[in-house]
Order: structure tokens, then sequence, then C-alpha cells
């Protein structure tokens, strides 16, 4: 069983060594309408927080030349915030540890300034000129603004298993940790995007919220996630159903795990998981990504002891960003991590009954999210 609420895993991990070189972020995206001409807008918002036993006065930006020469590392509040599209954006605003304040426990919440997130609650905004870009470009971000006011309800979970459990949260094993608490979320409120007003409604919000912690990112680095789909079977929209695919390359201890992923998919109330840690499952993964001329494309076949699936995604590459983020160390090795919000796709999902497969859905779906990325190991 994965969808399994767990505000625990939800709370701050940045205690033992990951204080000092370690990350944590809660992660929201989800689609809003322009008040004035009805277009769809996806968009993202992001609390990401870095090394706070090394909090100065000042936040400290590890791709500053002075700080990536004397070897110092990160220590951060950084909010990320934009949005995918023809005007594809990311805009990073900063605070020092010690000028936020963090409930680490469950239930969590981050608060600086006008800035603040919870399970239920995501405010703030952000701003950014092209001249402060060009003074800084160590902020790694876009200019504009944008303002958030939203509610959320987060009513599907996936919650990944023994590799985020408390025995392996306390011994730090693994690189890069995932909890999923509102795989599918509603989210309700109000958003501005350089002075244009857009209405964030339940329903048509698609919204996702999830969260990763650790010491470093893993590569590849595979994310696909959606709630809209669509039977081509019965031509009617599936209304309680989402699926979540994350992983590449995940480290326990230093030794990496090749080609592995997570998976959950949520059918009209209906459990089907794939995931590697569940050794007993036998799951076994295929998966390949790659660029074309005009699209980021991902294939993945997923099978386990009682079902299969199969998932194809492609999202215009126009319509993408390269996320930028520094490593707790300091270094910055994902320079091409490419991230969207409105990839389409199709899943063929199937059930495996007396040694032959039968076809539950084939599905259409949109408003995905959807990450690609890898850098050299060797770097």
């Amino acid at each position: 069983m994965f969808n399994k609420h767990d505000l625990t895993r939800n709370g701050c991990m940045l205690t033992g060594s990951f204080a000092k070189c370690g990350y944590d972020w809660w992660w929201h995206s989800f689609t809003a309408i322009n008040e004035e001409t009805g277009e769809e807008k996806p968009f993202f918002v992001e609390f990401f927080l870095c090394n706070p036993a090394l909090a100065e006065e000042k936040p400290v930006l590890g791709q500053l030349p002075a700080n990536k020469e004397s070897g110092k590392r990160p220590s951060y509040l950084m909010i990320k915030a934009g949005c995918w599209g023809r005007d594809h954006r990311q805009i990073h605003r900063f605070f020092s540890w010690k000028k936020i304040e963090v409930q680490k426990s469950a239930p969590f919440f981050v608060r600086a300034e006008d800035c603040f997130v919870s399970d239920t609650e995501l405010r703030g905004k952000v701003r950014m000129t092209e001249n402060e870009l060009d003074e800084h470009p160590e902020y790694l971000c876009d200019a504009g603004t944008m303002e958030w006011n939203l509610r959320m309800d987060k009513k599907i979970a996936f919650n990944v298993g023994y590799g985020a459990g408390r025995f392996f949260r306390a011994l730090k094993a693994f690189e890069m940790y995932w909890h999923a608490e509102g795989m599918k979320t509603a989210y309700c409120g109000t958003v501005m995007l350089d002075g244009v007003r857009y209405r964030v409604m339940p329903k048509t919000s698609y919204g996702y919220a999830d969260k990763n912690w650790g010491s470093g990112f893993t590569s590849p680095w595979i994310w696909l996630s959606s709630n809209h789909m669509i039977s081509n079977i019965t031509h009617k929209k599936l209304e309680d159903s989402v699926f979540d695919i994350g992983g590449g390359r995940p480290k326990i201890f230093f030794v990496p795990l090749e080609r592995q992923l997570l998976s959950a998919f949520w059918y009209e109330g209906k459990e089907y998981e794939f995931n590697f840690s569940k050794f007993w499952t036998g799951t076994k993964t295929k998966f390949a990504c790659r660029e074309s001329e005009e699209e980021i494309i991902w294939r993945i076949i997923q099978e386990n002891r009682k079902a299969i699936l199969k998932v194809k995604v492609q999202c215009r590459k126009s319509d993408m960003l390269f996320v930028n983020y520094e490593a707790p160390d300091g270094s910055k090795r994902h320079n091409r991590l490419w991230n969207g919000g409105n990839g389409t796709g199709r899943i063929l999902l199937y059930e495996k009954l007396d040694g032959k497969k039968k076809l539950v859905d084939d599905i259409t779906v949109s408003h995905i999210g959807c990450e690609y990325g890898e850098y050299d190991s060797e770097r």
C-alpha cells in the first residue's frame, strides 16, 4: 500500500550530517487559468533549504566566484517560482537561515517574511530584474515577478516505503530521498505573473506536491506525474487516478543502484506499485530518455508479479526550462536538467491473469510534470 499519508516524512530532514551538507525541498506544481483570456498556464513553486549549520548573516551562494575558489558551501532558503510554456522562467529569492523560521517536526512549516509553506498553505512572492541578474549571475535564474496565495488539499500520497523509512533516514543511507505527500493535490487560489492574474481552481489545477532531501542529486534524473487522464476505451475522464514515476540511479551508502525507478499508479481507487525496494514484488524496469530536435521523450516499461505499466511521454523543449540547483557541497553538475509541466503521453496498464496479460486501460495523459537530466559522473 503506497497511499499512506505521513506528515513525519514531510517534515524538515536537515539534521546530523545533512545540517552541514544537505538539502531539503518542497515542490508544488499546478495549472492556472488566465482570468482575462481563459488560457491555461502551468506554474511551480518550491522552497529549497540548504546547509543550516553553515548559516551566515546573508545567504551564502555556492556559485559566487569567491566561494567557488575557496570551496565555501552554500547556505540559504531559496524560493524558486515560475512557469512553463512559451515564456517559461524560474525566478529565485534567497534568505539567510538567520532570517527564517522553520518548524522541522510534523506538521512542518517554513516562513520567511511574506513567504510561507506548510502542508495546507502556500503563499509568497519573488521578483528579479535584468539589472540584478547582470550583476549576480550566481542567482542562476531569470527575470520576472510572481506572487501566489494558495490553499492545498493533498488527496493521494505516494509513500515510497523502506528507503524513506525512519531507519534509513536516521542512517542517512541514501544520497537522495523522495516522498510525495500529495501526488494528487487540489489547489485553490490566485497567482500573479508580471501583473497578469491567474485563477487556480481545485478541479482544473491538476496539482502535485512532493519533497526531496539528501546530500546530492541522482543522474540520470527522471520524474513524470499527472492526474489528468482520459480513457481511450470508455472516453471518460478518470476522476480518481494519478501516476508518479521518479528515480534514475539511486545511491545507498555511496553505492549506485543502476537504472532504478519507483512508480505508483492510483487507477480509479486501485493501487498498482512498481517499487524495486520491495524486492518480493519482483519489479523490473526498463527506461530510455532522449532528445529529438523539438522534444524530450520518455519511454518506460515496468513489470511486477501482478501487473505491467507502459508509459510514453513527450514534452516540447520550447515549453521547458533547464531547472537550476547547486548541490550542498557547492558543485553544480546538472546543467541540462530539463523541466516541464505540460507534457503529453499515453499509458497502457495490464494485469497478469493465469499467465496472460489483460489490458486494464489505454489512457491519454496531459498536464504531465516531467524532468530528465544526466551529467558526467567522472566530473
